[in-house]
């Protein structure tokens, strides 16, 4: 906090949290904490330092910090540049500030990839530690058995050591194959593609559909959006900020 700093109202107003007047009741009925402590009316702090909160929540506050949600399409890649000058998801966006994909995407999946310059943030998502789950949804070749689906939630020996416990979920079933939706917390290389590959039925589509609360909604193909305040807030209390 500082004598110096924006009055708490006008920082928050800016932010996107609410009107002056709205932010001026919430300080009222204590829902919101700067550093961790009561707030009083007037107070002034600095955007840049000061961790505010409300109801428990962290909010982004530094102007510099950016959220972007792309729909990756097969054949691009999820790296800030690429040695064989293959499209990248930055390809993609057309904004100034200079943002990184958190996570990977391998080239032959498709869907949502979080680019944000919250380096905070973006550890959090990709540790497994913090148990932040990634959803995919998989198209397979055949019928898979419900058996299956229970053996892909527990666990499956890969080469690099048994995958932890996972949700799964058999979606639908037709003659031409079976769609599956897995939701992970860990991040190993190609994963889900070897857990599939695992249990016999290799991945013919791979679409991730959220990230933790992040979800893909109706984003086409190849096309991003900046992300909503609420979102990003809903981001940091999934990975504990």
């Amino acid at each position: 906090m500082s004598p110096e700093g924006e009055r708490i109202q006008k920082v928050l107003a800016r932010a996107g949290v609410a009107s002056r007047r709205a932010v001026e009741e919430m300080i009222v009925r204590g829902r919101i904490r700067v550093n961790g402590g009561r707030v009083e009316l007037g107070l002034r702090i600095d955007p840049s330092k000061d961790i505010v909160e409300i109801d428990g929540s962290r909010v982004p506050l530094q102007a510099e910090l950016a959220y972007y949600l792309v729909n990756k399409p097969v054949g691009v890649v999820t790296t800030a540049r690429d040695e064989q000058n293959r499209e990248t998801v930055l390809d993609l966006l057309e904004v100034e500030t200079r943002v990184y994909p958190v996570g990977r995407l391998d080239i032959e999946s498709e869907g949502a990839v979080l680019l944000t310059n919250d380096g905070e943030l973006a550890l959090r998502l990709t540790h497994p530690r913090y148990g932040v789950g990634k959803t995919y949804l998989v198209e397979v070749g055949g019928g898979v058995k419900e058996k299956t689906v229970r053996t892909l939630a527990r666990g499956v020996e890969l080469t690099d050591g048994m995958t932890a416990p996972a949700e799964a979920r058999l979606v639908e079933r037709s003659p031409s194959g079976t769609l599956i939706e897995i939701t992970l917390t860990e991040g190993r290389n190609r994963q889900v593609r070897r857990m599939f590959e695992a249990v016999g039925h290799p991945v013919h589509r791979l679409v991730r559909t959220a990230i933790g609360p992040l979800m893909l909604g109706r984003l086409k193909p190849g096309t991003y959006r900046k992300l909503r305040l609420e979102e990003v807030r809903k981001l940091y209390r999934a990975a504990g900020l």
